[in-house]
């Protein structure tokens, strides 16, 4: 029989042989191997410093890794804890898998080795007071060397399950409490496997809200006991219980499209929400296992600031039709001088609607003069900008960011069109263009405000004048605008504005865009994305055409 039959899948019953030699089962597989098997003595020499600091070979990875499968598969606790550098935790780790999870057999099949570490899939089988299901996973083992240099498997919790961490335990039985089921603002039950995106702020939810719900009968489960004793991840369900009832404000069409919208392209996220109230529709970013660019980022909004900075200059005097000089290289007063986008030509007799509508830079910070109190801060603040967020799940150091240039007229300038020290992200610009939108700023949430813990940021609203003239700038964006290739096909009641944001030493700017129609607003980052129209305008267009 060749070498290549282990790799087969390593399999038996290991009820009530936890400690039992299992020398049948081992010796089956042993007789394969004609080198030796892992945690060998390998003579009575002492050994060397060299021998215990060596790395071993691919062959002894090999057959130690897969020497140690087939005695846990055959029940050999004690064999397979020998061939560990901690034999006696992992005799306890082993025997508690089996006692603490009542799995009562397991088949494990090795993979192909890489450098130290040999993968491999277990399919556990749990047996709890007559109900039977499969647990099925994959996870990796290291190989390196024992103190006297003999190849031995470093013992970790997570040889036995990805991910665990010491003092974590594998458990089978009825769960501390319900499940939490998620529901969207239409009823329909949502899961962090459907959306991948919401599966970090589904698992917060349960930690969140869980106590607070009523109701409910805990389902029987196999899942990850924490070391503080806590439950965690649920691994497997035996007996579905009757899960506590949560009701956010997502829309799962919404949902759906946001993360297809988002889904293959490197750093980025997009955020939608309800004009009306603020409710969160949609969350999404990409990767989904990585940063979530869409409520947690701290980018320059670039351009699409551009409409707090537009809403400024019309209180303090100015309209879509006052003239606005669009001059490369000019500033307001002094300092460095400003660029345009090589796109925006030099237009002497440019106005604020034509400055907006092509996103031309120093056509705004000219008009530094008329900032109503010489900044931006007042006109912020009605869009929520100066104040905390709560929105019912954590956005850690995201927070709106609006710094206070003092008399430092570049960052001033900076801050006009999105540079500077400012730092959003899609969550809040989506904010932006829905106080745009509707006049009045509502604190986005993601469930209902009775079940927040702390103070919800307070509603302002935009002098009606103010709003009616910024809602006549987004839409010149979109039908002679940069905005206008992407939101061609939206209706009258649509308004828009594209960004990017220069970023020191990196190759590409950060593309932003965000856009409103009907009662929905949106908006989008692609971390390096350029152009905003073509990188994140169309995330921002799918996810508007859903609603």
């Amino acid at each position: 029989m060749s070498r290549g039959a282990k790799a087969g899948i390593i399999g038996t019953v290991f009820a009530g042989m936890l400690g039992v030699a299992g020398f049948g089962a081992y010796n089956i597989f042993s007789a394969l191997d004609t080198g030796g098997g892992g945690g060998g003595s390998g003579g009575t020499s002492s050994p060397t410093a060299a021998q215990a600091d060596r790395t071993p070979s691919a062959k002894e990875v090999s057959e130690t890794g897969t020497d140690f499968l087939t005695a846990w598969a055959g029940g050999d606790v004690v064999r397979a804890a020998g061939m560990t550098d901690a034999a006696s935790t992992a005799t306890d780790g082993l025997r508690g898998f089996a006692s603490d999870g009542h799995i009562t057999k397991v088949e494990i099949t090795p993979g192909t080795p890489a450098g130290q570490a040999m993968p491999y899939t277990v399919v556990a089988h749990v047996d709890y007071q007559g109900k039977e299901t499969l647990l099925q996973y994959a996870t990796s083992l290291t190989v390196g060397v024992d103190a006297k240099g003999d190849p031995a498997v470093k013992w970790a919790p997570s040889v036995l399950y990805p991910g665990l961490a010491d003092g974590d335990r594998i458990v089978t039985g009825t769960a501390r409490t319900p499940d939490l089921d998620i529901v969207d603002r239409n009823d329909k039950t949502m899961t962090g496997q459907q959306y991948p995106s919401l599966a970090r702020i589904f698992d917060d939810f349960a930690t969140r809200y869980g106590d607070k719900l009523k109701g409910g009968t805990p389902s029987v489960e196999t899942y990850i006991e924490k070391s503080d004793g806590s439950q965690g991840k649920t691994l497997v369900t035996l007996v579905k219980g009757k899960g506590k009832r949560l009701r956010t404000t997502l829309d799962s069409g919404l949902q759906a499209a946001a993360e297809k919208a988002v889904a293959g392209k490197s750093q980025a996220g997009t955020v939608a929400l309800d004009t009306r109230t603020g409710g969160i529709l949609a969350v999404a970013y990409s990767p989904a296992t990585g940063v979530d660019n869409a409520l947690q980022a701290k980018e320059a909004p670039g351009s699409t600031f551009k409409i707090v900075t537009a809403a400024a200059l019309i209180e303090g005097g100015l309209s879509p039709s006052s003239p606005a000089p669009c001059v490369n290289g000019a500033n307001y007063k002094y300092g460095r001088a400003y660029h345009n986008d090589s796109g925006v030509h030099d237009n002497p007799g440019a106005n604020l609607a034509w400055d907006f509508a092509v996103s031309c830079n120093t056509g705004f910070i000219k008009q530094a003069g008329h900032l109503p109190g010489g900044g931006l801060t007042s006109t912020a603040r009605q869009f929520g900008l100066t104040q905390a967020w709560n929105v019912g799940t954590p956005t850690p150091d995201a927070q709106p960011t609006m710094p206070d240039p003092g008399g430092d007229q570049d960052e001033l300038t900076s801050e006009m069109i999105g540079q500077g020290r400012l730092q959003m992200n899609p969550l809040i610009m989506a904010s932006v263009a829905a106080t745009a939108a509707t006049g009045t700023f509502h604190q986005p949430l993601i469930v209902d405000r009775d079940l927040i813990d702390g103070t919800i940021a307070s509603s302002h609203s935009l002098p009606s004048g103010v709003s009616t003239k910024l809602r006549s700038l987004m839409r010149g964006a979109v039908t002679n605008g940069t905005a206008s290739s992407v939101m061609r096909g939206f209706g009258s009641d649509a308004g828009a504005k594209t960004g990017s944001a220069e970023l020191e030493g990196a190759a590409a700017p950060n593309g932003w865009f965000t856009a409103y129609d009907g009662h929905v607003a949106a908006a989008a980052l692609v971390q390096g994305g350029g152009h905003g129209f073509a990188s994140a305008g169309p995330i921002v267009a799918a996810v508007l055409r859903a609603s």
